[in-house]
């Protein structure tokens, strides 16, 4: 499972912050030049992971890449060029059977990192795979395990634990179990939903995939027996679920979307007009069938038209190369920082959409406090409209997951 910053904090306060998550490796903001002698001290060191639930991830700039890291403005210190000190919520370790690369860049889904990307042709043997790699680099790195760390018997044994784990939404407080009146919510029906990698993939990103092209607007379908309910809450959560599956509104200057050309030929417009599931298309789960990392602007520095609160974040200046005249300024290089690509900076993939009310805060930096933050940088962000009456509902869906 992944924590919420409010279950991180009441860790520092009953611990005093020698909990073992608040160590330096990945605890603190940056792991050298810091004061942990004393309780305000640890406080201080880290509360990027007290107050937005955030793990600091240090990636070393790939040796082979098109572009330069100009300069890193980072206020908690760590603000070498050659490795950057990134900082993201941790995804849950569950409902794994839906996913379609691992971590938010996708480095444990890539060849660049020893793994495998994850496609129709060789799922699901390549998540497996990947998973297990997982496992081990976090032993290794998170967990400071020793070399060589997990055998491959303890990868497979764990992976096949996580395997078997799903997590959503079982009870509202105002709807009461998610399973009354024909409502399909909660973990059970969620590990019997069927899924293939390409499932309901609306460009058809994977060439292997032989199945028809066939986007359905229609992710979700969970709650369609409460349109008519009785219950106020219920009708609220399917007006929700109605308004994600067919709101549409302009879809334009997504990187790895608009004007992106595919592995399968297919260019995708400078402007597309959708719904919520051009992103979020896997059924009844809600992140993307296939791997299709994208910046949709989560991790742009304050200002501009980023509505989400990103000053706590540290300022990394990439330009590219050779002439370093087109230079972007980001919060987190994102999947660059894998690939190599001056092209992927800022693209993160969609995480999965069950079990959302349990982890706030929200977006791979937690800039979004809670679900409403996260309504309010979509409908700022594509100008989608949303009324007062639209953003509850969609939020009472969404808390239903």
């Amino acid at each position: 499972m992944s924590v919420s910053a409010a279950h991180i904090q009441d860790r520092f306060e009953s611990s005093r912050g020698f909990d073992p998550i608040f160590n330096s490796v990945d605890g603190t903001n940056c792991d050298h030049g810091i004061d942990t002698s004393t309780r305000a001290g640890r406080a201080a060191a880290s509360s990027l992971l007290r107050t937005r639930g955030l793990i600091r991830v240090a990636l070393a700039v790939p040796v082979t890449r098109d572009f330069e890291i100009v300069s890193v403005s980072n206020p908690y210190g760590c603000g070498e060029t050659d490795t950057i000190s990134t900082y993201r919520r941790p995804l849950p370790a569950t409902n794994l059977r839906f996913l379609s690369a691992v971590m938010f860049d996708g480095r444990e889904s890539s060849v660049q990192g020893g793994t495998t990307p994850i496609l129709f042709s060789n799922y699901p043997q390549s998540l497996m795979g990947d998973l297990q790699h997982q496992a081990n680099d976090a032993t290794l790195g998170h967990a400071q395990g020793m070399a060589p760390g997990l055998s491959v018997a303890q990868q497979q044994a764990i992976v096949e634990f996580e395997m078997g784990l799903f997590s959503a939404q079982a009870e509202d407080r105002g709807a009461g179990e998610l399973t009354a009146q024909d409502g399909q919510g909660g973990p059970r029906a969620l590990s019997k939903q069927f899924f293939y990698i390409g499932t309901n993939d609306p460009v058809g990103l994977d060439p292997n995939n032989p199945v028809p092209l066939k986007f359905n607007t229609k992710v979700f379908d969970l709650f369609d027996a409460w349109q008519n309910s009785h219950e106020p809450r219920r009708r609220s959560i399917a007006r929700g679920q109605m308004l994600f599956n067919t709101r549409t509104f302009t879809i334009t200057g997504v990187a790895g979307l608009n004007g992106a050309t595919f592995s399968n030929g297919v260019t995708g417009p400078a402007t597309i007009v959708s719904t919520c599931g051009i992103c979020h298309d896997t059924p009844n789960v809600g992140d993307h069938s296939v791997g299709a990392p994208l910046d949709i602007g989560v991790a742009d520095p304050p200002g501009g038209n980023n509505v989400l609160n990103t000053s706590y974040l540290p300022v990394v200046t990439v330009c590219q190369r050779p002439s370093l005249t087109v230079c972007v300024r980001t919060t987190d290089p994102g999947r660059a920082l894998i690939t190599g690509s001056f092209a992927d900076v800022g693209k993160f993939k969609g995480p999965i959409l069950r079990g959302l009310s349990a982890r706030a805060p929200y977006f791979h930096n937690g800039s979004a406090r809670n679900l409403l933050d996260v309504l309010d940088f979509y409908n700022s962000r594509f100008q989608i409209g949303f009324t007062e009456q639209e953003k509850a509902d969609l939020v009472a869906f969404l808390s239903s997951l």
